[in-house]
């Protein structure tokens, strides 16, 4: 009995000694989950607030200048070339007449085929095809009809005038009112079919699918292949285009084996290909020759500078301050030799007087010392009168005008 107690009891302390154990393992694995759990919170937390740290700050962006000329792939259009590289490299354009290749006979295909061959073989230096599609812009086309129909509907008028003129003197003949009569009526069918053709082209141009392709030969030169000299930079150009031409014409020459003709572009002509090339969209709107005029091409390569804009404002302003000033004193310079010979009116009478006496003194010889004196005594008794009578005047006069202020004020 007592060795089962003893057992029972061995195999409870085991039990709770187990028990104890697995107590112990399991409150670890809890406070290592509340560790772990606690410690990606705190992860959490701190990614959350990176993010909103990286949302909040400011990134300081950093802005430049840069030159419009660095966008493009040309410096200027001069001398029927593009010049491009800082001169370095010169490019001339040759226009190509497209030909209908699909409506031609066999033996006809062939030939071009033969021939562009053969244009391709002749080639001693590099070539760029390029193809520009513009939609046709029927405006200048407008104009020129309006031109010339309001041109046809003036001679028009002079001849309905010429017609009724002969139909009231009644001096022509049958055969000359016939005459008149169907150049009246030519010319009235000719002004209604240029306002049809107006009508027809004006409808005809609010279509956009109307497309036009164009074919060019771009043949560039390299001012490299001049090797080392001494030339400055217009005897190098002026190089360039004797080789860029003398390259154009042969181009031209063989491409009419192909039966496709060909010409070179002016400078006009090269700055309206450039245009359409970089506006796109609104070439069809705003073309060249309206650019031009409105000095678009100023913005970017023949505006003045703007120190010399203010000098020229400020020369303008000085003339026009110097034109015042001058006329200003034009105006006092008039006005005082206008006061000196107002002046010289009013001491007129002392200057004959004082005259007078001179002569009679210069002369007394002659005319007699007593007969001399008494004159200038005489002369001298009048000035004295005449001062005392100016004097008599002048005191009147403010007495006059002394008067009237008192009964002015009373």
């Amino acid at each position: 009995m007592v060795d089962n107690i003893n057992s029972l009891t061995i195999i409870l302390i085991i039990i709770i000694g187990i028990m104890m154990f697995l107590v112990v393992i399991l409150g670890m694995i809890y406070i290592l989950g509340r560790m772990k759990k606690n410690k990606k919170t705190e992860q959490q937390i701190s990614d959350t607030q990176q993010t909103v740290d990286k949302k909040t700050k400011v990134i300081p962006k950093d802005y430049s200048v840069d030159n419009i000329f660095d966008f493009m792939e040309f410096d200027k259009v001069e001398d029927n070339m593009i010049s491009q590289m800082n001169g370095e490299k010169y490019s001339m354009v040759v226009e190509c007449q497209g030909i209908n290749y699909d409506l031609m006979s066999e033996p006809e295909k062939v030939s071009v085929e033969e021939g562009f061959i053969q244009f391709l073989n002749t080639l001693t230096h590099p070539v760029q095809i390029y193809t520009q599609t513009r939609t046709i812009n029927l405006e200048n086309s407008i104009q020129t009809y309006r031109e010339k129909v309001k041109e046809i509907e003036n001679n028009l008028e002079k001849q309905k005038v010429n017609y009724e003129d002969m139909q009231k003197k009644g001096t022509y003949t049958k055969e000359q009112m016939q005459k008149a009569y169907f150049e009246l009526t030519k010319q009235t069918n000719l002004v209604e079919y240029g306002k049809d053709v107006i009508y027809n082209t004006e409808k005809m141009s609010l279509n956009k699918n109307v497309l036009n392709k164009k074919y060019y030969i771009i043949i560039p030169y390299y001012t490299s292949e001049l090797g080392a000299n001494n030339f400055d930079k217009e005897e190098i150009k002026n190089l360039a285009f004797s080789e860029l031409y003398t390259r154009a014409q042969s181009v031209i020459r063989t491409l009419a084996a192909c039966e496709v003709g060909g010409r070179v572009l002016t400078s006009i002509e090269l700055v309206d290909l450039l245009y359409v090339a970089y506006n796109r969209d609104d070439a069809e709107v705003f073309g060249i020759e309206k650019a031009i005029a409105a000095g678009m091409e100023d913005l970017y390569s023949t505006a003045p500078d703007v120190l010399d804009k203010k000098m020229k404002l400020l020369n303008q302003e000085i003339e026009k301050k110097a034109i015042e000033k001058a006329n200003k004193k034009i105006a006092e310079a008039k006005s005082e030799k206008q006061q000196r010979i107002e002046e010289a009116r009013e001491n007129m009478e002392e200057s004959v007087s004082a005259l007078a006496k001179a002569i009679l003194q210069e002369n007394a010889l002659l005319i007699g010392e007593d007969i001399a004196q008494s004159a200038v005594e005489k002369i001298e008794q009048e000035e004295k009168q005449e001062k005392g009578g100016t004097k008599e005047n002048v005191g009147q006069e403010k007495k006059t005008r002394k008067r009237r202020t008192t009964k002015q004020a009373k």
